[in-house]
């Protein structure tokens, strides 16, 4: 599990930044990836990646505003062109719907491969056997939502030397006692997942937030979070205008990080005012002193998600 962003800045893109795009790539866990946002431009910035849009299984969109869906009808109709024909489907808030089917139909583009929009207005919105996604809204001047993305605990592995002793051999016998079932030995001993699973591996929970003023839901999302990116649009010297465009300043996501016991606190979303290093190690020191190891989110960096050691 990794985070790859491809869009840092806020409103508009600017020489140094793309506008906001993030992937959480999951090769290992389903081989494909998911990705959270897709301002304008974001085709472009997964051309320069290792991410393959073939490879594209959900979209996640935060809220309606274009910096952060602009490069959806793009991306729709390239994936087929890049080797994507499996089901897609799209999740946002109310009126994404309208907006791509209106889009896709005017310029009269052909999509040869399933493709489902799902709009939401939070809650669960997506799980199945390996992962859940709950959203929630956030304060923002539109519907803005976050997304907590939770992965399942994992069962431990089995202890295949005792199996073997109790005359237990590979096949769906495994699979129940992995599933924590009880099983039958050959002897007619009742066999307990706990005697041959080893420890579960704790499953890692990453929190990704749209634009949003502080509020109580951003740090209900993160709460006990491996990984919180944040946006921090401002300084904190500019605290007032990120009130006025409910947004937030880098001190302001820190906070919510430092409340909310998150392990690792990427900031993301940065005004276009701030165009030089000094400037943004500003913006990263300002977080740091209030959440040491803050990070700021660099494009086309891979950053692994690690489970906690006591996994």
């Amino acid at each position: 599990m990794e985070l790859y962003f491809m869009g840092t800045n806020a409103g508009v893109p600017s020489l140094e930044r793309n506008v906001t795009s993030v992937a959480l790539r999951l090769l290992d866990e389903r081989r494909s990836f998911w990705l959270f946002d897709c301002g304008e431009g974001t085709q472009h910035q997964i051309l320069r990646s290792p991410l393959k849009l073939s490879k594209l299984e959900y979209i996640f969109i935060t809220h309606l505003h274009g910096d952060h869906l602009f490069g959806l009808p793009g991306l729709i109709s390239s994936r087929a062109y890049q080797g994507g024909d499996t089901p897609l489907t799209i999740f946002g808030p109310v009126g994404l719907k309208k907006y791509i089917t209106t889009v896709l139909e005017i310029s009269e583009s052909r999509i040869n491969y399933k493709m489902d929009i799902v709009e939401h207005d939070g809650g669960t919105v997506f799980e199945d056997d390996s992962f859940r996604v709950e959203s929630a809204l956030l304060d923002h001047r539109i519907p803005s939502y976050g997304y907590r993305v939770m992965e399942k605990d994992q069962p431990g592995k089995l202890d295949i030397a005792l199996l073997k002793q109790y005359g237990i051999s590979p096949g769906p016998l495994y699979g129940k006692l992995k599933r924590g079932e009880s099983v039958q030995a050959p002897n007619e001993r009742t066999v307990t997942a706990a005697e041959v699973l080893g420890e579960s591996k704790k499953g890692r929970i990453v929190t990704i937030l749209g634009d949003t003023r502080p509020c109580p839901t951003a740090l209900e999302l993160a709460t006990d979070a491996n990984v919180l990116v944040h946006e921090s649009t401002f300084l904190h010297e500019l605290a007032d205008i990120a009130h006025k465009y409910h947004h937030s300043t880098a001190k302001q996501a820190a906070e919510t990080a430092k409340k909310a016991r998150v392990k690792e606190l990427f900031l993301t979303h940065f005004s276009s005012r701030y165009k030089n290093n000094e400037q943004m190690l500003q913006i990263q020191h300002e977080a740091e002193e209030t959440f040491p190891g803050a990070k700021l989110a660099l494009e086309h960096v891979l950053y692994p998600i690690e489970r906690p050691l006591n996994s």
